[in-house]
């Protein structure tokens, strides 16, 4: 009888650590895509921060375009290529040098700025998009 119950206990133990280990995987799958949108608003600043540096070309929307991380623009001929490259390569770098890395840029005449990045997120875990975008508005 005594054998009868410690093998119930072990049991009960059992499930309850593996209760516990797929609690800890779940954890650590959301944390990394908490993680990956606080690069992404990160990034978002970087870029907005560079602008500042040239509002002019900013609200006369030379910034205003798409890129994606597997094909960053040339970076030479101007001030606005250049930043743009470096923020293609840093969405590269931070999220994967594929196609569904994307940064957008949308800026009006009067510096209002809408910067939305697009990644993929499918380690997020259940009950997510496989497809994350986090969208950043400011004023120049």
């Amino acid at each position: 009888m005594g054998l009868i119950e410690v093998l119930i206990a072990v049991l009960v133990l059992s499930i309850a650590f593996l209760g516990i280990a797929a609690l800890q995987a779940t954890s650590l799958s959301t944390n990394n895509s908490a993680m990956a949108r606080s690069m992404a608003t990160i990034a978002s600043y970087s870029i907005l921060d560079a602008m500042r540096t040239d509002v002019n070309a900013a609200t006369g929307t030379t910034y205003n375009t798409t890129v994606k991380a597997n094909a960053c623009p040339d970076g030479t001929g101007s001030l606005a290529n250049y930043q743009l490259n470096a923020w293609c390569t840093q969405l590269g770098n931070t999220f994967g040098a594929v196609e569904s890395t994307q940064g957008t840029i949308a800026c009006d005449a009067l510096g209002n700025c809408t910067i939305t990045i697009s990644f993929d997120d499918s380690r997020a875990g259940a009950g997510g998009s496989s497809t994350e975008k986090v969208v950043t508005q400011a004023i120049l």
